[in-house]
């Protein structure tokens, strides 16, 4: 004689019933979950245009604004030296060229001489 036990008959009856249910999901159950995930998830944040502009970069890309007032300062002592020459450099240019030639910037005196302007 052999016992059966009630219990394991009912298990099997009921693992027999889950693998005849279909595993795939409603479409109304999905609908809801997706618009429930849609609800909770981040919005995107618009963030306006932060690059620096020309400038900015040109004066970083000098070294900064210590390199910029160091190529200021050596711009305008090359002004003054190109034009108001320190003695020495007159006296170097006429030792290296020759003869030290000095032409007035403000003067018409030379084109007169050579009649541009005269009526002759």
């Amino acid at each position: 004689m052999t016992m059966t036990n009630p219990n394991d008959d009912m298990l099997d009856d009921l693992f027999a019933q889950a693998r005849g249910v279909d595993p795939t999901p409603s479409n109304d159950l999905m609908t809801r979950v997706l618009t429930d995930a849609d609800a909770v998830q981040p919005k995107p944040v618009v963030r306006p245009d932060t690059r620096p502009g020309f400038w900015v970069r040109l004066v970083d890309a000098v070294g900064g604004w210590p390199a910029v007032s160091g190529l200021a300062a050596a711009t305008i002592a090359g002004l003054w030296v190109g034009v108001a020459p320190p003695a020495s450099v007159s006296d170097l240019t006429a030792t290296l060229i020759g003869d030290e030639v000095s032409i007035s910037l403000f003067s018409t005196e030379l084109m007169l001489d050579e009649g541009v302007f005269s009526d002759g």
